[in-house]
């Protein structure tokens, strides 16, 4: 294929990965992202994709027909080591970088100072409200946020949440419980954005303090969760799970530096470096359900706003949490975003 397809390289979050506009994506999308990633590799060495569930990302954007939205985006999840493109959840990081590519692209007029975006997730069918920097009519990535996961600092990109509770699933508590026993271990099986299954640490026979690369080698703690999420699957209203990259597994202990809970979140096979955007919303919903397993590890803030600052093994994501009625009616969070790279992308010959 000569000519390439065009394609921008974004960091969104703690997560990077490719931006294409959805009407130039060939017909057979998934062997063409397949191919670009590098997959099924280990390491993607014949591809773009970093070796890293984090890094092999797709976002895909239209200009959208809904009224009150701006912008249709798709996440796809390139597998690393499997050849599966899938759709079966949101992605709250790559999410970060769709405003800034929808501006870009022409897809929205960017107005003087900031922009607000509206985006439809189409993964769950719910909206985002993003707000980005745009002086002069410009995206800029340039600023002094800092998000913990990544190094220096670059615009701030805020994105609110409404609605998200079963967006996956069908319900915030797919099987009515605020907690399940699953092989003797009590766990919360929530979809607030994302399913994610959350079990204490110490009942996996961890602390919740290691590090990912001790967690990944522990095999019998892997075998045990696998088994949780495959049977919490069903449960969720998601089926077979195993070749799916949902429900995340968040293992939740006390907070070692002062924030709400402390997490260590497997997504789902190998440890996440941070907390997904919209997985650390389900995990602070979990920890504001009187009788779950976070609840009784978690320090919750008075009021009807709540500041959750969940602790990841690389820093921690903040969680604004706006209650009513006694439920969580909206979230918030700031990222980041930065524009790496914007061309054209090349897959295999005879790919497309």
């Amino acid at each position: 294929m000569s000519d390439g397809i065009r394609c921008m390289w974004m960091r969104g979050g703690t997560s990077k990965g490719a931006y294409f506009l959805a009407d130039e994506l060939p017909e057979n999308r998934d062997e063409f992202l397949l191919s670009v990633m590098g997959s099924p590799d280990p390491r993607q060495i014949d591809g773009m994709g970093g070796a890293d569930p984090l890094t092999s990302k797709v976002g895909v954007i239209k200009a959208s027909t809904r009224p009150g939205v701006d912008v249709d985006y798709l996440f796809l999840q390139v597998f690393v080591d499997q050849a599966v493109v899938t759709d079966a959840q949101n992605c709250g990081n790559i999410l970060a970088g769709v405003a800034g590519f929808a501006i870009e692209r022409g897809l929205v007029t960017a107005q003087d100072g900031e922009t607000e975006v509206t985006v439809y997730m189409e993964n769950t069918g719910q909206k985002a409200v993003q707000k980005v920097q745009t002086p002069a009519g410009q995206v800029t990535y340039s600023g002094s946020a800092r998000i913990d996961g990544v190094p220096g600092t670059a615009a701030p990109v805020s994105v609110a949440f409404e609605d998200t509770a079963g967006s996956s699933c069908g319900a915030l508590l797919p099987t009515g419980n605020v907690k399940d026993v699953l092989d003797g271990v009590e766990c919360t099986l929530i979809d607030n954005g994302m399913p994610v299954v959350v079990l204490s640490a110490q009942a996996m026979g961890i602390t919740g303090s290691e590090s990912r690369e001790v967690l990944e080698s522990n095999t019998e703690l892997r075998e045990r969760l696998e088994s949780i999420r495959l049977q919490a699957g069903r449960l969720m209203n998601l089926g077979d799970v195993t070749e799916k990259s949902v429900p995340k597994m968040s293992m939740v202990s006390p907070a070692k530096e002062g924030g709400c809970i402390s997490t260590r979140t497997f997504i789902p096979h190998r440890c996440h470096a941070s907390i997904g955007v919209l997985g650390a919303v389900s995990v602070a919903t979990a920890c504001l359900l009187a009788g779950s397993p976070a609840a009784g590890l978690a320090n919750i803030p008075e009021g009807d706003e709540k500041t959750l600052s969940v602790e990841h093994p690389s820093g921690e994501m903040t969680v604004i949490a706006t209650m009513r009625d006694g439920q969580v009616h909206r979230a918030a969070i700031l990222r980041t975003a930065r524009k790496l790279m914007d061309g054209l992308i090349f897959p295999h010959d005879g790919v497309c």
